[in-house]
Parts: structure tokens; sequence; C-alpha cells
């Protein structure tokens, strides 16, 4: 029986799951590793400490499709609207660039769900707290380690976390990677920004006339959401929710500040917005040190056996 490993619970390697194992006749074990605590990667959904159903998107806050890719992806949202995970975006959301053509959707359950769904439909052994430390080859096989516990053997890996993240890695991979090949991953590069959430108790009024407002003249954010009235699920028995994302420059100049100076930060500014606005009873601040893909991407395979790919950029 073949092993694969798939490194990174985002949605590049829960797609690349789901895919291979559609695409897969034989017997085969499969494997999603992550070094994080939960599924999502950028599009995670965090939750407030005192209530489960009150959720805040602290990634990705919608998804895009463009023309082009309703053409390319056209299975995919398919397969997304028809099991309920997707459906189009009718809130306001002040300050959106609309261009001919575009059309917009929201995960009513949190973007996160998205991630579930195709690790669901992998099948696949889900790891979390798995952080990759070396590749090594041993036998025609690749041979995995990580922070705790012993190696293990695969087949396949593909490895699907950001670039930066891959050329940390030690052991024979650093030998296989040419410097052509190295020149190609040094050159995808990445914004950094944080994301804010707010969770508020049942009842709370937050009086405002959009569910997302972008901003431009703020030094630091950028893109104000009430998450649950953007999902359009707004109930008197779950408090709302609020997610603050800051500009990139604002989070390239406090990259390496504590969280909670950043957060005080986000605060100040946020008060200059939305005065008044009610106590949160929970909050979650988020670093995104690789927040979205600047430049291009690229795909490397190595060997013919054992196989290695690595995704540079979202397939997204």
């Amino acid at each position: 029986m073949a092993r694969v490993l798939v490194v990174g619970a985002g949605l590049t390697g829960s797609l690349c799951a789901a895919l291979l194992r559609r695409q897969t006749t034989g017997p085969l074990y499969l494997a999603v590793w992550d070094k994080a605590e939960d599924s999502g990667g950028r599009m995670i959904t965090a939750s407030s400490p005192h209530n489960p159903r009150c959720t805040a998107d602290l990634g990705a806050q919608y998804i895009t499709c463009t023309p082009h890719y309703a053409k390319t992806h056209q299975s995919f949202y398919d397969e997304l609207l028809a099991h309920g995970i997707l459906r189009p975006l009718t809130s306001p959301i002040e300050g959106m660039v609309m261009k001919e053509g575009d059309c917009n959707f929201v995960a009513s359950q949190g973007i996160s769900s998205i991630i579930k769904h195709y690790l669901k439909e992998s099948g696949a052994e889900v790891y979390f707290t798995h952080c990759v430390t070396q590749i090594n080859l041993r036998n025609d096989k690749w041979e995995v380690s990580k922070q705790t516990g012993s190696p293990e053997q695969f087949d396949l890996i593909v490895l699907t976390m950001p670039v930066p993240q891959i050329l940390q890695l030690q052991g024979d991979i650093t030998n296989l990677i040419s410097e052509c090949q190295r020149q190609q991953l040094e050159a995808v590069s990445y914004s950094a920004r944080y994301a804010l959430g707010l969770f508020y108790e049942a009842g709370t009024k937050i009086d405002v006339p959009w569910a997302g407002l972008y901003i431009t003249s703020n030094p630091c954010i950028r893109f104000i959401s009430i998450d649950n009235k953007k999902r359009n699920i707004e109930s008197s028995e779950i408090g709302p929710s609020l997610v603050i994302h800051t500009s990139v420059p604002f989070g390239v100049t406090y990259l390496e500040h504590s969280i909670e100076d950043v957060q005080q930060l986000i605060f100040q500014q946020l008060e200059n917005i939305l005065p008044g606005l009610p106590q949160p009873i929970a909050t979650k601040c988020q670093k995104w040190r690789h927040s979205q893909v600047l430049s291009a991407g690229v795909i490397l395979e190595y060997g013919k056996s054992p196989w290695m790919t690595v995704i540079g950029f979202p397939i997204w």
C-alpha cells in the first residue's frame, strides 16, 4: 500500500488530499500533518471560549470567483454550493471593488468549513501539532522527522506550507533542491498582517449599516467585518463577532512585536473608527506572517520513486 503524506492542513493541503483520494484507484494510506492545533491555515475560523457557536473568520473573509476561475474551477464551486458550504455573499460590504463578472461567496459555518469538507472527503488521518523538521531519503523512502515522536516513512510527500518554512527544513531535502530551484522558491514573497477577532455576549448590538467595511485612510486598520452579519447568521442566542484586519504596512512594521502590544494598538485605532464600541467578552489576535502570496509561485517535483512535490502557492 502506498503511503502518502501531505504537510499542511490549509486549503491547498486539504484539496490535494481530497484529489489524491478521488484519483487513486488502488489502496492508499493518506496522512495530513499540520503544526497548528486545528485545520484551516490562512482560512481559519476561531470560536469564542464562552460560546463555540460564536465564531469569526480570522483569515480569508469571502471567496471571489472570477470569470476565469468560474470556468476552470466550476466543479469545485458546484460541489461546495451543493453541500451548503458556500452561498452567495449578499450582505453589504462598503468599499469592495467589484470587477465585471466577479461573484463572491461566504461560508455560513465559517471559512474553515471548506477545509474540513475536503479533509473529510480525503479520508486522511489528520494530525495536528506535527511540525516537520527534517526530510531524508532512507531505502528509497522519504523519512520525515517532526519535533516530537519517531520519524515515519512515506512513498510520496506533498509540501504545501509557506515556502520560507520549506526552506528551513533540514536533512537530504537541502541537497535535492538545486540552486536554480532554490532561487525560484526564494522568489516567492508574502504580505504580512494581523487579524483581531472580538467576541460579544448574546444580545449585544453593533449598530452599523454594513457587514464589512474597507478602510483606506487609517494607518493601522484595512478591513472590518461584523462576521456573523457577513455570513447572515444573526441570532438572539449567539453574540456578534467582529473581525479587524490590519494593513500590510502595519503588519510588516509590527511583525516582531508582542501580540499584546499589537492588540492594544489596534484597539486604539478601532476606537477612532467605531467610537463607543461595546466591550468584548473575549478576543483572539492572529499574526499572519505569511498572509498572501505577492509573487508567482512554483511547483517542483523530485525523483521518480519516491516522489516529492513542493507547492509554493495556493491553488484556489
